[in-house]
């Protein structure tokens, strides 16, 4: 039987960029080639990278790619900061960025409709193509035009819903994604949000599925090592959050003077009392800064908090690597952890410096609270699943049909 085909239209392959979702989107790729499935890859952002579970199509914008991400770098440091940031409730669509939106699709939309027709000629039995979570917009008629020439369908995720929703417009690293774009051009539509399955819809979508973040066990396993801190905290800036970091984070940390805080990642504006401030840590350092901290802090964003069944990778990642986990209320988290037996969910800063009094008073609880996290991860989380759920929802493997 001939293994799978998956043409993947892909945010970016390459680490450097630092972009949250990647890591992630290598672990469920890594999974879909273990399911069977041969996979090329063709990144929207830098450099085409192959390895030992997919073969690689080139960019055929990257000079582009790199002098537009060049030019948005130069003018938010002409503002003194870091990134172009938009606001946090229902940002517009600015002239700028309209201006930007009008250029891709005069220069950049036509040579990836050019690129991804000649790979489909190329290989002639893709069995359908994948987007992972390339600006929609970017590519607007392209999944019409494939269907029509080529009778393949074409499958957008989106993975950072409701984030990525014009009523909150997207991190301030990538675009507001749905301005001008169709999400009924794909024959699916897949979310890692459950509870905004039907906004997506009411955007458009003909058929939309969830498809939660995971993680790979082999990669995000306890380690033996020494502890370094007691309460820690890692994530890649603190919007939609600053209120709840300063709540699980700062707050705590000028209570119990006593205990160790640590924060790792970056651009973080919120007042971080006394945590200490540690690096950016690398994919693969993640597992051992995690299991050198006794509790593992999570601060859901306000979007995927307030969204029932928001998935993000965190989560996923702290559990698989049994770590004792306290978060901030989450609506849905239900659907995959059990709180009060797998991880803690607190509500104020009172009830934080609770749990962490109570978890650092007691190493055991704490170490049985992450096994039974990891146990969770194990049974129904991991990356081979949601690859097998993935190949179910596009038809190509027993269950559901693309069409149905």
């Amino acid at each position: 039987m001939r293994a799978p085909k998956i043409l993947a239209v892909v945010s970016a392959i390459d680490l450097d960029f630092r972009y949250g979702c990647t890591p992630a989107w290598w672990q469920l790729w890594k999974g879909l080639y273990e399911a069977g499935a041969d996979l090329i890859l063709t990144p929207y952002r830098g450099r085409a990278l192959e390895s030992p579970w997919w073969r690689v199509e080139q960019n055929p914008c990257y000079r582009e790619g790199e002098l537009f991400a060049a030019l948005r770098a130069g003018a938010a440091r002409l503002r003194g900061d870091t990134h172009l940031r938009r606001d946090e409730e229902s940002p517009g669509e600015s002239l700028s960025d309209r201006a930007a939106r009008r250029l891709v699709e005069a220069w950049v939309t036509p040579r990836w409709r050019r690129h991804l027709e000649g790979i489909l000629e190329r290989e002639r039995d893709v069995d359908a193509v994948v987007v992972f979570t390339v600006p929609l917009n970017h590519l607007r008629g392209i999944p019409t035009a494939l269907r029509e020439r080529f009778g393949v369908p074409v499958v957008y995720y989106d993975a950072d819903v409701p984030l990525s929703l014009p009523e909150f417009g997207g991190a301030d690293t990538g675009f507001n994604i749905y301005h001008g774009a169709d999400p009924g051009e794909y024959d699916l539509v897949l979310s890692n949000s459950e509870g905004g399955l039907p906004r997506l819809r009411e955007l458009g979508a003909r058929r939309a599925e969830a498809l939660f973040w995971g993680a790979d066990p082999e990669l995000f396993a306890p380690l033996d090592v020494e502890k370094e801190h007691d309460v820690f905290f890692y994530g890649y800036g603190d919007k939609f959050r600053k209120d709840w970091v300063e709540r699980m984070i700062g707050e705590p940390s000028r209570r119990l003077a006593e205990v160790d805080f640590a924060v790792g990642g970056a651009d973080f504006r919120a007042d971080l009392g006394r945590a200490r401030m540690l690096r950016y840590f690398p994919v693969n350092m993640l597992p051992r800064a995690i299991s050198a901290s006794r509790v593992n802090v999570n601060v859901a964003r306000k979007p995927h908090a307030s969204v029932f069944a928001s998935s993000t990778s965190r989560l996923f990642e702290l559990a698989s690597t049994g770590a004792a986990i306290v978060t901030n209320p989450y609506e849905g988290i239900e659907r995959w952890f059990e709180p009060g037996r797998e991880l803690l969910v607190v509500r104020d800063a009172d009830e934080a410096v609770a749990a962490y009094r109570e978890l650092l008073a007691d190493p055991a609880a704490a170490d049985e609270l992450g096994r039974r996290a990891r146990e969770r991860v194990l049974e129904e989380h991991t990356f081979a699943h949601r690859a097998r759920r993935l190949l179910e929802l596009i038809g190509l493997r027993e269950g559901a049909a693309v069409g149905g």
